[in-house]
């Protein structure tokens, strides 16, 4: 296998968790912590106990897919070692980690907030200073 196949699993793995810690980090502060929105309060507004059922059922797929996808960086990373490729330093692998974490900022802004409308940020009349900074911040994590 060559140099640069072997440290593509590694980064994969760095980016991965870094995606799964963003969407961990959603869903755990702006859902649950802060209670900004859930994954359908845009469609579903949780003004009801059903409505709030749907959305905490929602917000379960979400984590649930969240868990996974930083399972399989976790799972990529251990491969890699097991291997003896070579592991990023500290500070490449916190690279890939803010990296991951824009790159779910921007997807699941541009997707969830925009094209779907599902859910804003923040469930609030002015929602859309907070949609833009959710994507502002995931842009600044990828340069």
């Amino acid at each position: 296998m060559t140099e640069a196949r072997r440290s593509h699993r590694a980064t994969m793995a760095g980016i991965l968790i870094g995606i799964g810690m963003g969407g961990f980090v959603d869903g755990i502060v702006l859902h649950q912590i802060a209670q900004w929105h859930n994954m359908l309060s845009n469609v579903v507004p949780p003004h009801t106990m059903d409505a709030m059922r749907v959305n905490m059922t929602w917000d379960g797929l979400f984590h649930a897919l969240t868990w996974v996808i930083t399972l399989i960086g976790i799972l990529q990373l251990r491969s890699a070692a097991y291997v003896r490729d070579p592991i990023p330093s500290a500070q490449a692998f916190t690279g890939q980690l803010i990296l991951g974490w824009g790159l779910f900022n921007l997807v699941e802004g541009i997707i969830d907030h925009q094209i779907l409308g599902i859910h804003n940020v923040r469930e609030v009349p002015n929602y859309t200073v907070y949609n833009l900074t959710f994507l502002a911040l995931g842009v600044c994590c990828l340069s």
